[in-house]
């Protein structure tokens, strides 16, 4: 975790030093592929989205660094009868490296990320019971990770795809006594979300 900091607070200091660096703001939004852990059961995973706004600035030797403000829902489906999907604020920072070719530029990718949940909901479907809740109790908020991609900007536009690990957990065990004890179980032994993120920006 305290990695994960220092590369993000190195990233945000050279988009403050860098005088020279050519820098382009822009709106960016995606798709998302997240799935989660559990022990003994299906995990399937569930389409989520995300939108905000970025900054590419570009460094020399052919890299860039470009932080973005995220609204980023995630979600699985734990089973037929189970899901979950939460909607964090999230601030990834991309550090680029890639060359020039004029026409295009392709470039690999390494984005350190932390988020915070602003919104949860956790629905199960057992024995034609329907239940439906929204409540933060035995729930992390704070979510952080890395994603590895590869990407090209052609032009105003760049496409990026990566996947990320999210290590914080997604579940902890306190206050979730109302619920059946085998669900509670399944919880706690879960991780936060991970998965493929499929991203466009478009950059003034």
């Amino acid at each position: 975790m305290k990695r994960i900091f220092t590369v993000v607070l190195a990233a945000l200091m050279l988009t403050g030093i860098s005088a020279s660096a050519q820098v382009k703001w822009g709106v960016t939004g995606g798709l998302n592929f997240n799935t989660s852990k559990f022990t003994e059961v299906d995990v399937k995973a569930r389409t989520g989205w995300s939108a905000g706004a970025t900054c590419l600035v570009d460094l020399p030797l052919g890299f860039s660094v470009q932080p973005s403000l995220l609204y980023h829902q995630k979600g699985a489906n734990i089973t037929n009868e189970l899901s979950q999907s939460m909607g964090f604020l999230e601030l990834p920072v991309s550090v680029q490296w890639g060359p020039d070719l004029l026409i295009f530029r392709p470039f690999l990718d390494v984005t350190p990320y932390v988020g915070y949940a602003l919104s949860n909901n956790f629905s199960a479907s057992l024995a034609g019971l329907e239940f439906d809740s929204d409540e933060w109790d035995g729930k992390e908020r704070f979510e952080y990770g890395l994603g590895i991609g590869a990407g090209v900007n052609v032009w105003k536009l760049q496409l990026i795809a990566r996947y990320n690990w999210n290590f914080g957990s997604l579940y902890n065990v306190e206050g979730w006594d109302d619920i059946k004890p085998n669900l509670k179980d399944l919880k706690s032994t879960s991780d936060n979300f991970g998965g493929v993120t499929l991203s466009m920006a478009f950059l003034f």
